[in-house]
């Protein structure tokens, strides 16, 4: 169901905001900042989604971001696979390693240490569960507990926001307005 009132509901001072953005980066501002702007208090993803993004951690921005992309394509959201795809290429320098990742895991020019967490992300986006034997696996292949924690919030935050963005019917912008998107949040991260 999308929400109009995104496009048009909010207060003076946020339309004011909002308008700033469209003309600095000359692209129309994507739904999930909306959102945030909207009913911060609703979504409360900022504080949590930077932590598990731009916090202290092993795995990079840009495994980061591919790990966003990865469970949002395993939750089929239109959405947040564009925007974190376009994120993990301008992290990666390159298109082809979130596209290769995104067509086929076993097959993508990861490292296996992220290959096999992206297989735990992927189940528990799937089957809403992993066993033990799930991360003894990721543990054997490299990963150490840390790694996986961070993984895991991740996974945490992307879960919530592709069933948001699905559930309002977020919009995908077109390639010019997703590389601004992710300009900005390499640049400023998401607080």
């Amino acid at each position: 169901m999308r929400l109009a009132i995104l496009d048009h509901g909010h207060r003076l001072g946020t339309k004011a905001l909002l308008g700033m953005i469209r003309l600095v980066s000359r692209q129309p501002v994507v739904d999930a900042v909306k959102l945030a702007f909207y009913r911060p208090e609703f979504y409360g993803g900022g504080p949590l989604t930077n932590e598990a993004m731009r916090g202290p951690s092993a795995w990079s921005i840009g495994e980061r971001e591919l790990m966003a992309a990865y469970v949002s394509k395993v939750n089929a959201c239109p959405f947040c696979i564009a925007a974190h795809t376009a994120t993990s290429n301008l992290c990666y320098g390159d298109d082809a390693t979130a596209a290769a990742t995104l067509a086929d895991l076993e097959t993508a020019p990861i490292a296996e240490p992220l290959r096999t967490t992206l297989r735990l992300l992927g189940k528990l986006a799937r089957e809403h569960r992993v066993g033990a034997e799930d991360v003894r696996a990721v543990l054997a292949g490299g990963v150490t507990p840390e790694q996986i924690e961070d993984a895991l919030a991740v996974s945490l935050v992307f879960n919530i926001t592709d069933r948001l963005a699905n559930a309002f019917g977020f919009e995908v912008a077109g390639p010019e307005a997703m590389a601004a998107g992710a300009r900005h949040l390499v640049k400023r991260g998401y607080g």
